[in-house]
């Protein structure tokens, strides 16, 4: 009978153990809404197919207030890394700065910056 009861502690034991490291840590999903500069339709559709991305649950660009409001799983990505893909597409936020190689590559109507002013 005690050597039943020890397999059976071992076996809740080790039950436990594998399903620490088998079950993933629950992510949590967060809002965000930042600030991405553009123009028209075709900006909307480059910045948020920018941050379409498993993590991403929502991402809508707003052409007149220039605010993208994103849903995405945290800790898996981040607010920052967001950006930097935006930003690597060609439209600035306030923290990163599109490279002006592939800035100046976007079609004529999607060119927002101006030449007196940086954001």
């Amino acid at each position: 009978m005690r050597s039943s009861m020890k397999s059976l502690i071992k076996a809740f034991v080790l039950v436990i153990v594998f399903t620490s490291f088998v079950i993933p840590q629950k992510s949590t999903v967060k809002e965000e809404k930042f600030k991405v500069f553009g123009n028209c339709g075709m900006c909307k559709d480059r910045i948020e197919k920018a941050v379409k991305i498993k993590e991403v649950k929502y991402a809508k660009w707003d052409k007149k207030s220039k605010v993208l409001t994103v849903a995405f799983l945290s800790p898996s990505i981040t607010a920052d890394s967001l950006k930097k893909r935006i930003a690597a597409v060609g439209h600035d936020t306030e923290k990163y700065k599109a490279p002006d190689s592939v800035y100046s590559a976007l079609p004529g109507c999607c060119l927002y910056r101006s030449k007196s002013t940086t954001h």
